[in-house]
């Protein structure tokens, strides 16, 4: 055997070598992208089903939303017709109502002194002398003195 005919079988025995591995890697990358392609199609096959349900329920709220929507339009409108109400009773009744019982108390009051009896000996000067309500200086202190 001479050096080129040597030569030759190593380059062969190298090609071969890397003819060999590179066949291993392509099976393994077969491999895997058959792996790859089939956790695709399990994804897709569980993702439709999901996307459809999301899709339903989100119709399902929006329809729900726009029940919400008009029950609040009219919970909005219920509340200004009260609140127009409210200032309309206020304002037709309020002030009379005020006046009649100021009117009550008054005639109460008025009916409570007539019925109490005056001390004997007392003159009356527009307030009689021992009257149940105090006077505006009884509660005061004098200044100065301490």
């Amino acid at each position: 055997m001479s050096g080129g005919e040597v030569a030759g079988i190593l380059v062969a025995v190298f090609w071969a070598i890397l003819v060999s591995f590179i066949a291993l890697v392509l099976v393994r990358l077969a491999q895997t992208l058959k792996a790859a392609t089939k956790l695709v199609a399990d994804v897709t096959e569980q993702a439709v089903p999901l996307l459809a349900d999301a899709s339903a329920t989100v119709r399902s709220a929006h329809t729900q939303l726009a029940r919400v929507d008009s029950i609040a339009a009219d919970v909005q409108e219920v509340t200004a017709n009260a609140s127009a109400l409210s200032s309309t009773v206020s304002s037709a009744f309020g002030g009379p109502l005020v006046k009649v019982a100021a009117f009550g108390y008054g005639v109460r009051r008025a009916m409570g002194r007539k019925a109490a009896p005056e001390p004997k000996g007392s003159v009356f000067v527009g307030k009689a002398v021992g009257s149940p309500l105090p006077s505006a200086r009884a509660g005061r202190r004098t200044r100065g003195k301490g």
